[in-house]
């Protein structure tokens, strides 16, 4: 019985693993698979290398350890967007004899096929990416066209310092104490 990890990632805070979790088991319980254990990186980009991606990290420090056979995801898109970090992430798991399972693309990586299409689908996610960095590129150029204000806002307070008081229910030296630290490292930068 083959000993397999599933990896879970989206993107979003508001999006959940729920879905990509219950269709990969019963997947491998009708292929006789036993789940050891589950990677779920929840609110994180795939353009994130290995190091911004903490459970896909720890995927792959168990996967050096030998702890599992096969990694199943629910799509390439799952793992990562850059080519060069999915063919190397390919690579490792095939020195280290593990497997590997997308549902989305059907693809198995223990025949050459499986490779081959594998590499062919991290050049499709790494063309989304760049046309979704396009799409967003050009929306804040026509924001800016517009007149509106991009990034984040001026530093420093933008109330004074008696309506903080009030609103926190303190005396107005506190929020100025409390603030002083923070108004001189504003005036340094």
């Amino acid at each position: 019985m083959k000993r397999a990890v599933l990896y879970l990632r989206v993107s979003t805070l508001d999006q959940t693993t729920a879905n990509q979790e219950s269709e990969l088991r019963e997947i491998a319980a009708r292929m006789g698979w036993e789940i050891v254990r589950v990677y779920r990186d929840h609110g994180i980009s795939g353009a994130k290398g290995r190091d911004g991606r903490p459970e896909f990290d720890r995927l792959c420090r168990d996967a050096a350890k030998r702890q599992f056979d096969l990694v199943m995801a629910w799509s390439v898109d799952r793992l990562g967007r850059s080519l060069q970090d999915l063919v190397g992430f390919l690579s490792e798991l095939h020195a280290l004899k593990i497997d590997l399972f997308l549902h989305q693309q059907g693809l198995d990586t223990t025949t050459p096929a499986g490779k081959a299409m594998f590499q062919m689908l991290g050049v499709f996610a790494e063309f989304e990416r760049s046309i979704i960095q396009e799409r967003v590129r050009a929306g804040l150029k026509r924001a800016k066209s517009e007149g509106k204000r991009l990034g984040r806002p001026p530093p420093g307070r933008t109330e004074g310092v008696r309506r903080i008081a009030t609103r926190f229910g303190v005396d107005p030296s506190t929020v100025q104490r409390i603030s002083r630290p923070f108004d001189a490292s504003v005036s340094v930068a």
